[in-house]
């Protein structure tokens, strides 16, 4: 079965509990992901960690969550598997309780790795899901699915500062109601998603001949390549935040771990207004221009950053996540339109392989950090935009490869 762009009204407004649905798993599942970084400046302490160990956990849970999705996408392409949102939120919530109750170090690693795991299962399917939700509004679609995610990652700095920081690293394991609330969810999800797809009318055939020429096999490769180095970069920058922007808010200003976890807030959740925005206008203006905007207009700001006091340094962040978050979804709509029927082949790739070089990227910082400082690493990663210079050379899609077929 496949879905156009042109679909019908019913069946679009049909699918909307869908999206919506998704949208919430997908909120608590990175709330959940997001506590991680989160508790970092209270685990540094406790076990007696360097900035080192701390991005390992990064890339552990990154990587985690990288080796597997591709191939849990590719599989899905061919055999749509919906209720396996519900095992990846298993394993979640068996990272989550070890996280919790972690008597070393190398526990730490094995939770952070299970909690990867659960989203290498989560995402490909999910991506899948909403697009084929979409009734062919697919910026509208990525851009709910993402305010999930976005907003989840959002909460994790917050409740940390209010809940965990309080009352210790066991309070983790309290968390654990909102993965149970995420697998029921789940279920129900896929059961009302398979109940409108088969309640959908057919679509006709596309008509001989009519299918829009596309870029050939090299062209497609090499932008792929390039769609997920500007990926790359945009997680890099994040890894900079999400790892260790708490230690630079409290290093260079002196204030609280409360209240530096509150900025991180801020700064993550300004990526759920980012994400949206950027779907629903990569659907009017085009996903190039989209991209665009996302790096031109976020560099003067992050090489300005490094030399702002303590209130534009929030005003900055907040401005320089807004922006960079509105290209996620028109990246990975491009690179669905440069392959179609291969959904879940691309969110992994896109959710998996470059977020496990941001985890890499959130290592090598870390060692950064350890040798030169944490004020020089912001410094160093104010030039990182600079990589979405490579834009340049993404072939521009045609108004007939954005309305090609998607299969499932």
């Amino acid at each position: 079965m496949t879905v156009s762009a042109p679909t019908a009204s019913l069946p679009q407004r049909a699918m909307m509990p869908v999206l919506i649905a998704l949208s919430l798993t997908h909120l608590l599942n990175d709330m959940i992901q997001s506590l991680i970084p989160a508790i970092y400046p209270i685990i540094k302490e406790s076990y007696r960690l360097d900035f080192g160990q701390i991005g390992l956990i990064t890339l552990t849970f990154q990587v985690s969550a990288s080796l597997l999705q591709p191939a849990v996408g590719l599989y899905t392409d061919k055999h749509p598997m919906p209720y396996s949102m519900v095992v990846g939120m298993g394993f979640t919530l068996a990272g989550l309780i070890g996280l919790s109750y972690a008597g070393s170090y190398g526990l730490l690693l094995v939770s952070a790795a299970c909690v990867g795991i659960g989203s290498s299962i989560f995402h490909p399917e999910a991506t899948r899901m909403a697009r084929n939700a979409s009734g062919g509004q697919h910026g509208l679609a990525q851009g709910i699915f993402q305010v999930g995610g976005q907003t989840g990652g959002a909460l994790g700095p917050l409740l940390a500062a209010f809940i965990i920081v309080p009352r210790g690293q066991g309070s983790l394991a309290w968390f654990s109601v909102a993965a149970l609330v995420a697998m029921m969810l789940m279920v129900w999800t896929a059961a009302s998603y398979a109940r409108l797809d088969r309640a959908r009318p057919p679509k006709p055939a596309a008509a001989a001949g009519a299918a829009p020429a596309r870029p050939g096999r090299r062209s497609v490769a090499f932008a792929i390549t390039i769609l997920i180095v500007l990926l790359f970069s945009k997680n890099a920058y994040t890894a900079s935040f999400t790892s260790f922007y708490t230690f630079y808010l409290i290093g260079k200003f002196g204030i609280s771990v409360q209240n530096s976890q509150v900025m991180l807030f801020l700064f993550l959740a300004s990526s759920a207004a980012g994400a949206l925005g950027g779907g629903m206008l990569g659907d009017r203006i085009g996903r190039n221009k989209i991209i665009w905007f996302s790096i031109l207009g976020a560099l003067p700001f992050t090489l300005i950053l490094p030399y702002a006091d303590l209130f534009w340094t929030g005003v900055l962040t907040i401005l320089i996540n807004l922006i960079m978050s509105s290209a996620f979804a028109a990246i990975l709509i491009y690179a669905l339109e440069l392959l179609p029927g291969r959904v879940g082949l691309v969110g992994g790739f896109f959710y998996g392989l470059s977020f496990g070089l941001g985890g890499l990227a959130a290592a090598m910082l870390g060692a950064f950090a350890d040798i030169l400082g944490i004020e020089a690493v912001y410094k160093i990663c104010s030039f990182i935009p600079l990589v979405g210079l490579l834009a340049w050379f993404l072939p521009r899609l045609s108004e007939g490869t954005r309305g090609a077929k998607v299969g499932h």
